[in-house]
């Protein structure tokens, strides 16, 4: 019964592989840029949306461990270091963003 079970089992993971192998499979280039400066900025525009969903996720787990620290010294330095350092790390996003534009604008890059 088991063999019969694993026999199952591998025939049905194999099928789809047949099948899809008998159609062209075209694999199209992920990054789309034509220049480094494309390319960079779409890096920058990558790390930027994570921030922004990232930063107010850190902040509420940092004020939720402020809130549940209990008079623990231990804990509430550890709320004070998440949110400065989240802070910091939004602040560096956002300022690499606008020294890219700035570079940009000095070099005439035209986006």
């Amino acid at each position: 019964m088991k063999k019969i079970l694993q026999t199952t089992i591998l025939a049905g993971l194999i099928t789809p592989v047949v099948v899809f192998a008998q159609q062209q499979i075209v694999i199209q280039n992920p990054i789309v840029a034509t220049s480094f400066e494309a390319v960079v900025g779409n890096g920058i525009d990558f790390v930027f949306k994570i921030a922004i969903v990232l930063a107010p996720l850190m902040v509420i787990i940092g004020g939720f461990i402020l809130v549940t620290a209990g008079g623990n010294l231990n804990k509430v330095n550890q709320a004070k270091n998440l949110l400065l350092w989240t802070a910091i790390g939004f602040a560096v996003v956002l300022l690499s963003k606008g020294i890219l534009a700035i570079i940009n604008q000095i070099l005439g890059v035209r986006s």
